[in-house]
């Protein structure tokens, strides 16, 4: 019996192992709380239960004037104080229930943050991220839903027991009448609650394209274009088809429930009718008095509305459970890449790329195949080719954002993977074409969290060309980038923001700096200028040069030429351009006049 339960709850054990120890280790206030609101939970019916009768039978044959204050007096002062100190003990658990929320939306943004780039890419892990998000928000409640169920059932559980002996004692009958019953109810929320779990798993991948949809009709930075090129209908309609998917599915859920609810309906009447058919011949047949009747009619609503509510918290908790069990899903996501713990010596480095091929996850077409080069310590290298030459994944290789599908790159001679991560990552500066810079500080987006001396932060900014900018803002390198968080924030021109980059990129002191096409938007003649700046700037630095224009190439020791996944052309600038009809020098004929 008990392999049987298991199986079939197997997330409600895991889910509370993995978060009630956080929260009692961060949030014991909590739990007193909530112990304190189960006892007086449990209580409070019983008052109205005991009370009520006496209060009828005394206006029926006392009619004691004393008696019948203290009683009344019992009933209204017993359930406000206790029902004021519940008020008191909910509004503080919602407290606790905010800053658990924040704690682990925090702790899932970390890992969100920390996951291998590889699953930002991949759709199942989006898709997982999604489900973790909603699961530990409303559809379980996080923390404090699960919880709450917890503590009901043990202050249903109390009340059930005590009404129990009531009924059994007056209404023996009654009792086994509704608890049949809510057997029946018992099978009905389950029945429903499968349903929902179902069409929550089909509800992530739409929630999560309703949400970019939302976000994005509501981004300001999305502005220029939907006004220029009349987009609005189009996110408009998008909305509309996807909004119409939505409520299909949530209609679909809603017919599936539709006959639990005229049986749970059906089940209520029968209940009621019962109920007072059955009191209503004990009192007309004298076996219990008007008061007794009164008290069995409560005791009755009672007992359907606690053990109808536990039977239901039993369920819920394992709904929530479920839903909450996304998130451990996520914060348990299989790592993407290998990683090692070999420690990263500080020396000159060489990095090889030996038969390495690529493929995507989830294709079969080869972004790069059969790439072999070496690249030596201070060694400037321009890596050239059109668009889609596989350069960018070069780089990504490179920086361990994927792992090669064959072959491997070796660090003094030792694959990659057998490094820690993070040590080989710090190796590396890059700057990407799609570079991001946050609406924080200048200061901010350049030394992000490490400690910098300001001397030092000015000389970087004045050797990148950014100086004049700066010292024209009135709070200097505090000035806050976009007007998101501060009105008074500015928007640099993307010529500024590259240099923001490139500074940040410098800043870090890594081996081995990467400029990955951030100046694309640029014309070629501007495009050299920032290249020609940066080389100097990088000097005996390791440092990769990627762009589908020859502007880096003049400057550099090595020159790669990327063409459909492979390199072609390997060499000097003057070697490659002494190929006939080679690629290269195809390219630097048809862009010569601007680098000469």
């Amino acid at each position: 019996m008990k392999k049987n339960k298991e199986r079939k709850n197997p997330v409600v054990r895991p889910v509370l192992k993995y978060f009630l120890p956080i929260a009692w280790i961060n949030y014991k206030g909590y739990f007193f709380c909530g112990i304190f609101k189960v006892f007086i939970s449990a209580v409070m019916p019983f008052i109205n239960i005991i009370m009520l009768p006496l209060i009828i039978d005394e206006l029926l044959d006392g009619r004691n004037a004393e008696k019948l204050i203290a009683f009344t007096a019992i009933i209204v002062l017993g359930n406000g104080i206790l029902s004021i100190i519940a008020s008191m003990l909910s509004i503080t658990m919602e407290k606790y229930d905010e800053r658990m929320q924040n704690f682990f939306s925090e702790e899932m943004s970390r890992r969100v943050m920390e996951m291998d780039f590889q699953h930002t890419e991949d759709k199942n892990a989006l898709d997982q991220i999604e489900k973790a998000r909603t699961g530990m928000g409303w559809y379980s409640g996080g923390v404090h839903g699960i919880c709450t169920q917890f503590f009901d059932i043990i202050s249903n559980a109390i009340t059930v027991a005590g009404v129990v002996v009531l009924l059994a004692i007056y209404a023996p009958i009654l009792f086994a009448l509704i608890l049949a019953l809510l057997v029946v109810n018992t099978i009905v929320t389950a029945k429903n609650n499968k349903i929902e779990i179902e069409n929550y798993n089909n509800l992530s991948k739409i929630n999560r394209i309703f949400g970019y949809l939302a976000w994005e009709l509501s981004d300001f930075m999305y502005g220029k274009d939907i006004r220029l090129y009349g987009a609005d209908e189009m996110m408009a309609q998008k909305w509309e088809v996807y909004n119409d998917e939505l409520v299909g599915l949530l209609k679909l859920n809603a017919d599936k429930t539709l006959p639990y609810g005229f049986i749970s309906v059906i089940t209520g009447l029968l209940r009621d009718v019962g109920s007072y058919l059955y009191l209503g011949i004990l009192a007309i047949t004298g076996k219990i008095t008007i008061g007794i009747f009164s008290q069995m009619l409560s005791a009755s609503a009672t007992f359907n509305h606690s053990l109808s509510n536990l039977m239901q918290n039993v369920q819920e908790i394992s709904k929530r459970c479920h839903y909450a069990h996304e998130y451990i899903k996520f914060m348990e996501y299989p790592a993407a890449i290998e990683k090692g713990d070999k420690a990263v010596e500080h020396k000159a480095h060489t990095i090889e790329f030996r038969n390495v091929s690529f493929s995507y996850p989830n294709t079969d077409v080869k972004v790069l195949d059969k790439v072999n080069i070496t690249l030596v310590q201070g060694e400037h290298l321009s890596v050239v080719g059109l668009n889609g030459a596989g350069k960018t994944t070069f780089v990504k290789l490179l920086c361990r954002l994927y792992d090669p599908t064959e072959g491997e790159i070796l660090l003094d001679g030792v694959n990659i993977k057998e490094y820690d991560y993070n040590e080989y990552m710090r190796l590396f500066s890059p700057v990407f074409q799609d570079f991001k810079l946050f609406s924080f500080s200048v200061a901010d987006n350049i030394v992000l969290d490490a400690e910098y001396e300001q001397n030092e932060l000015n000389a970087l900014i004045e050797q990148v060309g950014l100086h004049e900018k700066i010292d024209s803002l009135e709070n200097g390198t505090d000035t806050m980038l976009f007007k998101i968080f501060d009105e008074n924030g500015i928007e640099p021109s993307g010529g500024e923001q590259q240099k923001i980059a490139i500074a940040r990129a410098l800043f870090k002191r890594a081996s081995v700096v990467i400029l990955d096409e951030p100046t694309a938007a640029l014309d070629p003649v501007a495009e050299y200028e920032i290249y020609r700046r940066f080389d100097d700037l990088v000097g005996g630095k390791t440092a990769i040069y990627i762009s589908h224009r020859l502007s880096s190439c003049q400057f550099c020791h090595k020159i790669a030429v990327f063409a459909e996944g492979s390199i072609k052309e390997y060499g000097t600038h003057e070697q490659l351009c002494s190929v006939a009809d080679g690629i290269y020098a195809k390219m630097f004929e048809a862009q010569a006049q601007y680098y000469r």
